[in-house]
């Protein structure tokens, strides 16, 4: 597994994000779509092929349950 090479990713919060800490950032990175915790921009980052974050993405309530 070769690592990304992150450093020049434009890192997107959600659209959805209330403000309260608990969100992701996106960013396109070659061919992969990454996923990091905007709390711990240092920290670990996953990658996923788009078609996986399509469908996740698809699937997400677009609705808050509370």
């Amino acid at each position: 597994m070769r690592a990304l090479d992150l450093g020049r990713a434009d890192w997107r919060t959600s659209t959805r994000s209330s403000g309260n800490g608990n969100c992701v950032e996106v960013a396109a990175a070659a061919g992969q779509v990454a996923v990091r915790d905007s709390k711990d921009r240092s920290g670990p980052v996953l990658a996923f092929p788009p078609s996986a974050w399509r469908s996740f993405v698809r699937d997400v309530p677009t609705h808050d349950p509370a």
